[in-house]
């Protein structure tokens, strides 16, 4: 029997037993912990307002994690908290993932907070991720990164249990 060995951190990925937590950025394997219940109660309500706002005017899709986003131009494959995507990307979700930027992720910090505040910024600037929402649990608070006219982010807000997005064209509060 010929066993293939694999070349990138994306092909073991590929091939580890379903529901390993863990992600890829830049062609590094990440190993990631269990959420904790107040991620998930976040998660919950943030995707369900999302849901329903989506679900009245039909411009696009929300989806949560664990949703594989292969974003191959960086050797990465993240599971956002929540994702959207407008009816203009569409074409990116397929049955086993979504390939290539969501319009807008939003990811709730958990253990590992540079993973989210710094690494997963910058893989989401450059893979073009136009909105980046990260969530503070612990006081709800939310930071939000926008694409800049030279496709750079920069610093929105930084508020207390408020969302507001250009892309989604919603404001709500957590």
């Amino acid at each position: 029997m010929h066993t293939t060995i694999p070349a990138t951190a994306v092909d073991i990925y590929r091939s580890l037993p379903e529901g390993t937590r863990c992600e890829v950025l830049y062609n590094q394997l990440i190993m990631t912990p269990a959420l904790n219940t107040k991620h998930q109660l976040i998660s919950v309500k943030l995707s369900s307002l999302i849901f329903i706002f989506l679900e009245g005017n039909g411009k696009g899709v929300v989806l949560e994690a664990p949703t594989d986003v292969y974003l191959d131009d960086k050797q990465s494959v993240v599971q956002p908290d929540v994702l959207v995507i407008m009816n203009e990307n569409k074409g990116i979700i397929q049955d086993d993932g979504i390939y290539g930027p969501p319009d807008v992720i939003f990811e709730i910090l958990s253990v590992n907070r540079i993973h989210d505040t710094l690494r997963k910024k910058t893989l989401y600037e450059d893979a073009g991720v136009k909105e980046y929402f990260i969530i503070d649990p612990a006081d709800k608070r939310v930071t939000m990164f926008a694409y800049n006219k030279d496709r750079r982010y920069e610093l929105v807000y930084e508020l207390k249990s408020k969302i507001t997005s250009e892309v989604l064209g919603m404001s709500f509060d957590l």
